[in-house]
């Protein structure tokens, strides 16, 4: 065994020779992501290597691999470097605790009406709690005062947890963390593939739960509640979060014709799958239209009562799964698209999760550049709100063109920009502060996500028979869509241009629609209703979608944007 210690955190730990830079830091509980699912190319998982320990690391043909920074660090890649000694390695503290995630979504008013119920016998002095009628347990005393339930929402690169009194229907508190499993498998896809392997199942499986009962017993504790009255709990996310979470492999949501095989619409005893509520406390699945419209999207669907609302509605989660809707009158035809990691900040040669620290707003004005980060702190990274303000404002004043290039040196633009244009062996970055910038792959990123997202949009207003200004209103949920600005998503084509006075953020609307179902059980009659009337587009189907897809790659660039690009306002 060889002894690994991780200076910041003052921890060690021995691991077998042969063990990743990257699982020992894992198995020691440090969060050090690796969201290109350990290829060796987002950089995310650097670590320090101190004086004298590189002797101790190989890479995988057996040679040193070593990198120095531009300011004379050295460093290596987690993921690409092998323990054969003892080693002393840096890893920066995780910014798991100062990352900004949306935890509260539009809800609708419920009436008081849980499946949990308590009710004591006076003659026994015992209390009995029920589910649905069906008796759970039998406890000592009057103990009707002590009805708790936890809403949860299972995001793939976030976690909220609320606690709520069922007595009362009051949220009590709510806490929020980064999902752990990102460290393994950034996005939908990846992670699929990984929890194929049992092996690969019961990490990412393990890996939230551990971090789900850490956050209930921080928020009972914060409450002085004990967990023996947490009876219920209600699991909201994507199909892919809900599979792993039941202990099912998610290998048939990877290959066509796309089974789910996760029973939703049910409730599992909390034990069956490790979750450290009451010993005999449930679990209830909401039910998933299919593989990649799933429980989050129910979840939003009921929060923001569209089945209710006249007129069309545009419905979008925009995040590493981009989900979708139009609701026509109460008729919902929905569809999603694999958007990955870049409105997350990963796979960016600067990006970041939204800390300190993080450009979050990015504003370009006659030949000047504006910059607003996170707590107003020195920047030091792009997280995924900024990444789309400088590349929609790079796209509005012509420093990219339509297909997403670089303006030439030379040309009006590029003058009136030079002062931020950076031209190095043939490769060209706009800077947005000194350590900061954009560089062209960065672009193309933002162009294949949110030509996923268009092009999911067009393709289901061309299904329903709609045209954009045909479309009411516009629903922007989950917590990425919370932290952003009309203008950003108008400016790269994300939206139509007639949609930009007709945007509503709804915030995190799984974790507020799981609430719904805590506090109401006619709510998850009403969900499981309208998964059966709605209808779901599978995009991978549609031999129109390619076309489509390649088309909402480019950014729009109407004559009054043209204009302005003459004059960099």
């Amino acid at each position: 065994m060889h002894e690994v210690f991780f200076v910041s955190q003052e921890r060690k730990i021995d691991v077998s020779p042969g063990t990743s830079l990257l699982d020992a830091a894992h198995h020691a509980g440090i969060l050090l992501e690796s969201p290109c699912n350990r290829e060796g190319v987002c950089e995310k998982c650097k670590v320090a290597i101190q004086e004298g320990s590189l002797s101790s690391l190989r890479d995988g043909q057996g040679d040193h691999i070593l990198r120095v920074g531009a300011e004379g660090d050295e460093w290596v890649l987690g993921c690409q470097v092998y323990i054969h000694g003892d080693v002393r390695v840096d890893v920066q503290p995780s910014e798991q605790s100062m990352t900004a995630i949306v935890a509260d979504g539009k809800c609708c008013l419920v009436p008081l009406h849980p499946l949990i119920v308590k009710e004591y016998d006076p003659l026994s002095v015992t209390t009995s709690v029920t589910a649905g009628g069906l008796l759970l347990e039998t406890e000592a005393g009057d103990t009707t005062e002590n009805l708790y339930g936890v809403a949860i929402d299972i995001g793939t690169t976030t976690l909220v947890v609320a606690l709520v009194d069922l007595t009362t229907g009051k949220e009590l508190a709510s806490t929020s963390a980064l999902n752990p499993q990102a460290l393994q498998a950034q996005d939908v896809l990846s992670r699929i593939k990984l929890g194929s392997a049992e092996d690969g199942l019961i990490l990412l499986q393990t890996d939230l739960f551990r971090e789900l009962n850490r956050m209930i017993v921080l928020l009972a504790a914060g409450e002085n509640i004990n967990r023996t009255h947490l009876y219920e709990a209600i699991l909201s996310g994507n199909t892919t979060m809900l599979t792993i979470a039941a202990k099912t492999s998610p290998s048939s949501l990877g290959k066509s014709p796309y089974h789910v095989l996760v029973q939703t619409d049910c409730s599992l005893p909390a034990v069956e799958i490790g979750l450290q509520i009451a010993e005999k406390g449930i679990v209830w699945f909401p039910p998933v239209a299919s593989a990649y419209v799933g429980a989050d999207i129910i979840s939003g669907i009921i929060a923001a009562e569209l089945p209710y609302l006249n007129g069309i509605t545009l419905f979008v989660d925009i995040g590493t799964n981009g989900e979708m809707l139009i609701a026509a009158d109460g008729k919902i035809t929905a569809t999603s698209t694999a958007a990955g990691p870049a409105f997350e900040g990963m796979n960016i040669s600067c990006g970041m999760r939204a800390v300190d620290g993080a450009i979050e707003k990015v504003h370009l004005r006659g030949g000047t550049v504006e910059i607003q980060t996170i707590s107003g702190a020195l920047p030091i990274g792009l997280c995924g709100s900024g990444l789309l303000d400088a590349v929609g404002e790079m796209a509005r004043v012509g420093i990219v063109d339509r297909n997403g290039r670089f303006a030439k040196p030379g040309t009006e633009v590029f003058e009136i920009w030079r002062d931020y244009i950076e031209v190095e062996q043939g490769r060209t970055r706009f800077r947005l502060s000194e350590k900061v910038s954009v560089t062209q792959q960065d672009i193309r990123q933002v162009q294949l996500a949110k030509g996923a997202v268009r092009a999911g949009i067009d393709l289901l207003l061309k299904k329903t028979l709609l045209a954009a200004d045909d479309v009411d209103r516009v629903f922007i949920a989950g917590s990425f869509g919370a932290h952003l600005q009309v203008s950003s998503l108008v400016f790269l084509g994300l939206l139509p241009e007639s949609f930009a006075d007709r945007v509503e953020f709804l915030g995190n609307t799984s974790r507020s629609g799981a609430t719904a179902f805590l506090l109401n059980q006619e709510m998850r009659r009403e969900a499981s209703s309208l998964v059966k009337r709605m209808t779901v587009l599978e995009l991978s189907g549609e031999p129109e979608f390619e076309k489509i897809f390649l088309q909402a790659l480019a950014f729009p660039q109407s004559a009054v944007i043209k204009k302005e690009h003459v004059h960099g306002v």
